[in-house]
């Protein structure tokens, strides 16, 4: 068995778990990675179901320190906003922009969505 360090510093349970969330992804995660992966958006690279800190960013670019999250259903709750306020605050702490989109928006508005992440990667 590899160590931590050989993993990237990451325990082997949080690898499975990117690992599964690759694999289930969500109707609307799944549209937005054809949207950003492959260097598609203006030859930025995405990264999905990266580990940042304690967290796992739905997509991120390293590079500029954009984060975009696709939240579903079970993000509206009170619990789920106050986990996902402390979360992206967090995030922001370290440098990164943290945009978050509705699953919704993601489906009906993608056009929209891949607007917002192209000026906040101008930004």
């Amino acid at each position: 068995m590899l160590s931590m360090e050989e993993t990237h510093g990451l325990p082997q349970s949080s690898r499975k778990f990117a690992r599964g969330q690759r694999r289930r992804m969500t109707r609307a995660e799944t549209a937005l990675w054809r949207a950003l992966r492959g260097h598609r958006l203006e030859s930025y690279k995405f990264r999905r179901q990266t580990p940042i800190g304690p967290y796992f960013a739905d997509f991120v670019r390293l590079e500029r320190k954009v984060i975009v999250e696709a939240d579903g259903r079970t993000h509206e709750s009170e619990d789920a906003i106050l986990r996902d306020d402390e979360r992206d605050a967090w995030l922001r702490r370290q440098g990164y922009r943290v945009l978050r989109f509705a699953d919704d928006l993601i489906i009906g508005g993608l056009p929209i969505v891949i607007e917002r992440v192209r000026a906040a990667l101008a930004a």
